[in-house]
This record gives structure tokens, C-alpha cells and sequence, in this order.
């Protein structure tokens, strides 16, 4: 790709440009397109992943945001493999729901949130590249599906339970292999590869191609993302490798026991790598003091 053609990673702007609110619009256009519904960001919300840290490089990157209606938004952005990745998402929707409501509001002032989880490793079986999930209720005996009444309808304002529960979304990157012929699939294409159409109308990355080209960055600014890309590509090599390697150990082994010796080497060859502990953790699955010890 040329230089004149060249975007920058959507990973890297979320954590360093795309809080700006004069680039609301590249974040408003990826969530209306996938929501279907015209979103208007009013805030970035803090949340830990908006912090810097000298590591970033091995950081998912957070940013919450409510839409016109008031409601939660929350999206991240996950590059390296995290056993517990789902766990996690529940844990942050909870936390959402909890921080905004205020000690002793109403229940009727409890927000719906839409988590969003751009994920850049293979997680889980499927055909697919996104998949949606939502709450619903359903006859144990039966088989139908639970429905407010029009007098809970009318009194409530919403037509049914799923209006209330969460909504997530995941978008498996790495899954993605089509031609880009629709604003999502564009939008993917994006995500995975840095392309942008140059006639492109979708919204978000009309607004990406003037706000994220990378001949727009100065000097420093270009460094810093060049330094970023040659760790994620260290990061991927290293994981890769100790991957490889601690299979093939536990391959060997035909044994249970070989699982463990198996990931005890894989730690052991990312310690040697300089690999950053809590990234060892995820990988193997080991605790901090079964990783020490070895």
C-alpha cells in the first residue's frame, strides 16, 4: 500500500486520537454502522484502558461513550489472547451499569449498554466474523418467548425485555476475508487491513481518510507509530514461537503431564523473550508465582 493510501491502525487511533472530539466522527460512523441507528457521541467516559502506559503495546484499549438517547457504549479493542475474555466483558457491562447510576436512583434510570469487542486473536468455533448476543426469555416447557404486556408496555416505554438487557457484539477481526461490498464489511476491511475505499460513503470512513492518513502525522508522532507496529509484530513472532514450541513439547509428552510441561516451557521461553508477565499469564494460564519459579 502506498504511502498516500496509508491509514493509520484503528487500535493505535482509538488510544491516542480518536478521544479528540473533533474525531468524534470516525468512532460515531464504525457504531451507527454496526448499531444500525444514527449515533452521536456526547462524551468519552474514562475507563482504565484510556491510561498510558509505557507498555501499551500489550494493553487493550477501552473507550466508553453514550449516544444521543443517553445510553452506554462500550468498546474494546483486544489484541492479545486473554483466557477469560468473556468473563471479562460481563465483569465490564456490570461495572458500567453500576458506576452510572447513582446511589439511590430509581432503577427506571439504569441505561442500556452495547459492549463491543474488536478482537485481533482467535477466539472460540464459527463461521462468522461478528456476532451478536442479547438477553432473552425463554419458555422452559414452552418454547415462546417472553413478551411485556401492552399495559407494562405503555407504563414502561419499551416494547420488550431485550430493550433493558445488554447487547454485545464480536467482531473477529482475524475472520474477515471477504471483499468489502457493504459499509460493514468495509469497516472490517479496515480493521484488519488499513484500507479505506477512495469512494468510499461509509460513514466513519469518509471522516477516517482526512483524520487518520498517515502522511498526516508529524515526525514524532510517526516514530512512535512505527515503533508500535514493530513491537506488535515482535509480540506476534514471540507468542507464535512459544506457542509452537511448547506444543510441540506436549505433543512429545502423549500425557497429561505433558499439557503442564508444555506450558511451563512455553513460560519459560517467553520469560527468556522479555514477554511482560501478565501477557505470560494469558498465554499459559500459569499463576505470577508458578512463573517465577521457573
Amino acid at each position: 500500500m502506498a504511502d498516500c493510501d496509508r491509514y493509520i491502525r484503528f487500535d493505535w487511533a482509538a488510544k491516542r486520537m480518536l478521544r479528540d472530539k473533533a474525531n468524534f466522527s470516525v468512532l460515531e460512523g464504525l457504531i451507527s454502522v454496526l448499531l444500525n441507528q444514527d449515533v452521536k457521541i456526547q462524551e468519552i467516559l474514562e475507563s482504565e484502558g484510556n491510561q498510558e502506559e509505557e507498555n501499551s503495546k500489550f494493553n487493550r484499549v477501552d473507550i466508553m461513550a453514550k449516544n444521543h438517547k443517553g445510553e452506554l457504549i462500550i468498546i474494546e479493542i483486544q489484541l492479545s489472547r486473554q483466557v477469560h475474555y468473556l468473563e471479562r466483558i460481563l465483569f465490564g457491562v456490570g461495572k458500567a451499569l453500576s458506576d452510572h447510576l447513582s446511589k439511590g436512583d430509581p432503577y427506571r434510570k439504569v441505561k442500556k449498554v452495547y459492549s463491543i469487542s474488536i478482537l485481533y486473536f482467535d477466539i472460540g468455533k464459527g463461521d462468522d466474523y461478528i456476532y451478536h448476543g442479547q438477553t432473552v426469555f425463554k419458555g422452559v416447557h414452552t418454547g415462546d418467548i417472553f413478551q411485556l404486556s401492552e399495559r407494562d408496555r405503555d407504563f414502561l416505554k419499551m416494547k420488550s425485555p431485550e430493550e433493558v438487557f445488554p447487547e454485545y457484539y464480536l467482531l473477529r477481526v482475524n475472520e474477515f476475508d471477504k471483499v468489502a461490498s457493504t459499509p460493514l464489511e468495509e469497516w472490517l476491511d479496515y480493521l484488519k487491513n488499513g484500507r479505506v475505499r477512495p469512494d468510499t460513503t461509509t460513514p466513519g470512513l469518509k471522516e477516517a481518510k482526512e483524520k487518520l492518513n498517515y502522511l498526516q502525522m508529524n515526525s514524532d508522532e510517526r516514530r512512535a507509530y512505527e515503533h508500535y507496529l514493530d513491537n506488535l509484530r515482535i509480540e506476534e513472532d514471540c507468542l507464535e514461537s512459544a506457542k509452537l514450541e511448547g506444543l510441540a513439547e506436549g505433543r512429545a509428552e502423549g500425557r497429561a503431564e505433558g499439557k503442564t510441561e508444555a506450558m511451563n516451557e512455553m513460560a519459560k521461553n517467553l520469560k527468556e523473550l522479555k514477554v511482560p508477565i501478565d501477557i505470560i499469564i494469558k498465554t499459559t494460564g500459569l499463576s505470577a508465582n508458578e512463573i517465577e519459579s521457573l
